[in-house]
């Protein structure tokens, strides 16, 4: 807890305590080469680095991703695993150390066809009913506990299709967060197939891209998205709702119930 000094509005001045969300460098290595360093919230880092290396294409199955290991040094955390399949050939492509903020997505891309490849299909599935996001929205809060200590924080969370929420991550980056939950999902047996993310945060076409990569097909946000995020979405079939409150919601793709 910190001490800082509150100005108001009438030119009252007073001293406050805030917790501030935790940000620290996160090295994340696979095969003994280092791939990323990324500014990460240091909670649920084994889910990190497995939900990361999904969504990046380095590991097609969790059964790719053996031996993680999470370990604290004097200057953040280091996640070590080891890849097998055809992630090892992408990895030693894409082999890179890049240090990227939390509203980075681009780091380490080398041209701009890297940017938009083709995204796979989606399963068919349901229009999902408005009234799930709504019952999801009014637990999520339930679900976040940095947020309520610190105000900073996104949350990714998968919800049953009647809004129950089963899973949830959070982290001062919301690529971080949704990467956490999908490494939490792999963990489980979770198929996302069957539900749909919930995102605190603004949706932009990496976060589709993410949540295509693990297998769901339907995403929730709470902002709107991007127009690249949209294109993208149309492209994998993906069902997008963005906008999200607690008494309406915007479906850009995928039909309503």
């Amino acid at each position: 807890m910190s001490k800082a000094t509150q100005h108001s509005r009438d030119g009252t001045v007073g001293e406050v305590q805030r917790e501030w969300v935790p940000e620290v460098p996160v090295a994340l290595e696979y095969n003994g080469l280092a791939y990323a360093v990324m500014m990460a919230t240091p909670s649920d880092l084994a889910d990190f680095a497995l939900g990361f290396a999904l969504t990046e294409g380095l590991a097609a199955t969790p059964a790719d991703v053996t031996d993680l290991d999470v370990v604290e040094v004097e200057k953040g955390w280091i996640c070590r695993a080891q890849l097998t399949g055809l992630g090892i050939e992408k990895l030693t492509e894409r082999v890179r150390t890049r240090v990227a903020e939390s509203s980075c997505g681009l780091c380490g891309i080398e041209n701009l066809d890297a940017v938009a490849k083709p995204l796979p299909k989606v399963p068919a599935h349901e229009a999902l009913d408005p009234q799930a996001i709504f019952a999801a929205l009014s637990k999520l809060r339930d679900h976040q506990p940095l947020t309520k200590q610190t105000g900073a924080a996104h949350a990714a969370a998968f919800c049953t299709v009647d809004g129950t929420i089963l899973h949830a991550r959070e982290d001062v980056g919301r690529h971080n967060a949704m990467d956490k939950l999908v490494g939490a999902l792999a963990k489980a047996g979770q198929n996302p197939t069957n539900g749909f993310i919930l995102s605190s945060a603004r949706c932009s076409y990496e976060i589709v891209e993410k949540a295509v990569h693990a297998g769901a097909t339907r995403l929730v946000t709470i902002s709107l998205p991007t127009s690249m995020a949209v294109e993208r979405a149309e492209a994998a079939d993906l069902s997008l709702w963005c906008l999200a409150r607690d008494d309406s919601v915007i479906c850009v793709s995928g039909g309503v119930s």
